[in-house]
């Protein structure tokens, strides 16, 4: 199996997991087939969509090549008949999920330096190649971002875009160095959510004597 065929494989899992992941969503949420429909596909495709964008691939491969937006709606379709079952599933979607945010950290960093897009530059379009996805779904079923929360999400995918450069200028871009990349990805956020790991947040001190607003009185 040649390399673009791995990258596009790893790309279409990607698409149909965060298709599924989108639609259960908007299953909970109780959107009609089209809602169900329309969440799962900006779940699995508006990360691409940006990265694209970004790196001047016009039109994006969302729009050009009919796999992506198939993968994406015969999966969205197909948990919308089938939520009864996969509702009993939840660890199984948290894992999948991870699964495809550690796919789409890979192919979204590896398609931005193959654009010779700088490092640095590379490294934020596969992290919100990954998590661009998630957050249209929970701005579209009205949750806070997952991304803004305590949990690590993006920063898994930060640092696996991170070891894909590093891979790439040492030139090991074969299967085996990013499938190590992926796994990084997917172990972070699998452990982050078993072991409660989350990211600083602001504490609030307590109401001073005299009233004053605690929310203007921040320990940072």
């Amino acid at each position: 199996m040649t390399t673009s065929t791995a990258l596009l494989l790893a790309d279409l899992t990607g698409v149909a997991v965060f298709a599924a992941s989108g639609a259960s969503a908007a299953v909970a949420k109780r959107l009609d087939l089209f809602g169900v429909a329309f969440v799962g596909f900006v779940a699995a495709l508006g990360g691409g969509i940006f990265r694209d964008l970004v790196i001047d691939e016009v039109p994006p491969l969302a729009f050009a090549d009919w796999r992506y937006a198939a993968t994406a709606a015969i999966t969205a379709l197909a948990v919308f008949w089938l939520h009864p079952q996969l509702a009993r599933l939840r660890t199984t979607v948290l894992v999948l999920d991870a699964a495809g945010l550690a796919l789409f950290t890979v192919t979204g960093t590896l398609k931005a330096l193959d654009a010779r897009v700088p490092a640095v530059g590379a490294c934020l379009i596969g992290m919100l190649t990954a998590i661009g996805g998630g957050l249209g779904r929970d701005l579209l079923t009205a949750e806070i971002p997952v991304v803004l929360r305590r949990e690590i999400y993006a920063l898994a995918a930060l640092a696996g875009s991170v070891l894909v450069v590093l891979l790439y200028v040492t030139g090991k871009t074969g299967p085996a160095p990013l499938t190590a990349a992926a796994v990084l990805v997917f172990g972070l956020r699998l452990i982050a959510l078993r072991r409660r790991w989350s990211a600083p947040i602001a504490t609030l001190r307590p109401p001073r004597a005299g009233g004053a607003d605690p929310r203007t009185d921040r320990d940072w």
